[in-house]
């Protein structure tokens, strides 16, 4: 099922995709249907007696607005190591590269992402998004994938300097605090338009991605060239936190970031994330005056 949340009048309501019709389930976000309360899985059944509107001209939100925790990974895709610069090796002989953004990073399609004036090279990343189901704790690679409610596309924008109003110092701590710093801006983490239930995924492992910019294709892979698999990366975030209904894993990018070629978002850009199967998410880019 393709899970979405939406905004009816100044109302926060969710709903799952029936052709080109929301079948509306609840109030509020995704929240309690990832929990498995509500409305959560018996609106199927109930369906032809429930509320119905079209999906055009209906405001889509991300799926979940305040999620409890947003995990992401860094250099999670070989040829993406490989053009940041790093030592063509193995990545697999370590372990997940993990970092968290803050939940006023989220937003959904079409919400515009302003220029922050705290930088002036900043940066886009497609990603696929897991959305955790149940509470997981230590759970093995194998039994890890129970554990995923269900996928959506993402783009992890990143700051690739910080206009601090300092000299920085030059040590690798600074560079690397710049680094996960740029990470944390406002509404630095679309996510959306929908939240695809795991049975309707299957392997995530053998996903598209791509990113286009004013329609320029700049990211064209696929999930198969991932270091660590979701199912591993569940595994392992598990083993060092408690993960909980409604957290979200952003697991990382292809090759074809801006930072590669020294082209940044300027104000007017569009950007266009798609995961196969998952939907494209949208977004404009303004200048900080204009949101």
């Amino acid at each position: 099922m393709k899970w979405l949340t939406f905004d009816d009048e100044g109302t926060t309501r969710h709903g799952y995709l029936e052709g080109e019709e929301i079948v509306v389930t609840g109030t509020g976000d995704l929240a309690a249907v990832v929990r498995g309360d509500a409305d959560a899985r018996a609106g199927e059944g109930r369906a032809g007696e429930r509320e119905r509107r079209p999906l055009q001209g209906t405001r889509i939100l991300a799926p979940l607005l305040t999620p409890g925790k947003v995990i992401a990974v860094a250099a999670n895709y070989q040829e993406h190591v490989k053009e940041a610069g790093a030592r063509a090796r193995d990545q697999r002989t370590a372990t997940p590269r993990l970092f968290l953004k803050p939940d006023t990073s989220i937003t959904g399609p079409d919400a515009p992402v302003a220029l922050n004036p705290i930088t002036h090279q900043l940066d886009w990343e497609v990603e696929i998004a897991v959305v955790i189901g149940r509470r997981t704790q230590g759970v093995a690679v194998e039994q890890a994938l129970e554990h995923v409610f269900g996928y959506a596309t993402s783009n992890d924008i990143s700051a690739r300097s910080l206009d601090l109003g300092s000299d920085r110092d030059g040590e690798a701590w600074t560079g690397f605090f710049d680094w996960l710093e740029g990470k944390w801006l406002d509404g630095s983490a679309p996510l959306g338009p929908y939240l695809v239930t795991a049975d309707e995924v299957g392997d995530p492992q053998d996903l598209a991605l791509t990113l286009t910019l004013n329609g320029e294709v700049m990211q064209d892979g696929s999930s198969t060239d991932m270091v660590h698999t979701i199912a591993e990366l569940v595994s392992f975030s598990s083993r060092l936190m408690t993960l909980l209904p409604g957290d979200v894993i952003l697991t990382g990018t292809p090759s074809g970031v801006g930072a590669t070629t020294g082209r940044f978002l300027a104000p007017g850009d569009v950007m266009v994330a798609e995961v196969e199967g998952l939907g494209a998410l949208r977004t404009p880019v303004v200048a900080a005056d204009d949101h």
